[in-house]
């Protein structure tokens, strides 16, 4: 087995995390996953050997999920709500039930907002990495990512409070003293 093959058999389990956030149908995650490793092998030879595989990887993944995108489109409708359940812990209902919360909301993000979040918070992608695999400058992926943050916190119900400041809450000393 060669080292490239080697080291693309490591990244698989990392590929079907990725998949599975992204398309949220198990069938679909599975054909992303084939479909990317299948055209990593073909463009082999377009990876340069001191580069980051996974981020390149993560790349075609990109670019075939998109693929099927469009592909669905023009033949079909999308069904948003179909929601994967291979995330759901079960043994835990409090935290089974805040997997399903955070994997709606997720859902309900603009596709943008949701790979910066999938690449550099799942997948653990540096914001340079991540900009790399979705071809946007590393700005748009710090401000996509504070968007998606912000609207996941008020999706899932934690919208942080903005901390009062004393000058905001002072009380005049008569008003206390009742």
């Amino acid at each position: 087995m060669s080292d490239f093959h080697r080291r693309l058999e490591e990244e698989i389990p990392r590929l079907r995390r990725y998949a599975r956030a992204l398309t949220r149908n198990p069938a679909r995650e599975e054909d992303l996953v084939q479909e990317t490793l299948t055209r990593a092998i073909q463009k082999q030879h377009l990876w340069e050997p001191d580069s980051d595989l996974r981020v390149w990887l993560f790349t075609i993944m990109h670019h075939q999920n998109v693929n099927q995108i469009r592909r669905a489109m023009r033949h079909s409708a999308i069904d948003l709500e179909t929601c994967s359940h291979t995330l759901v812990a079960r043994t835990d209902p409090t935290a089974s039930c805040q997997l399903r919360e955070l994997e709606r909301a997720l859902g309900e993000l603009p596709e943008d907002q949701r790979q910066v979040i999938l690449l550099a918070g799942l997948e653990g992608l540096s914001y340079d990495e991540t900009a790399a695999v979705i071809k946007v400058a590393v700005g748009t992926v710090r401000s996509r990512l504070s968007r998606g943050r912000e609207a996941l916190r008020k999706l899932i119900g934690r919208e942080q409070k903005r901390p009062v400041r004393a000058a905001e809450h002072h009380l005049e000393p008569t008003l206390l003293a009742a």
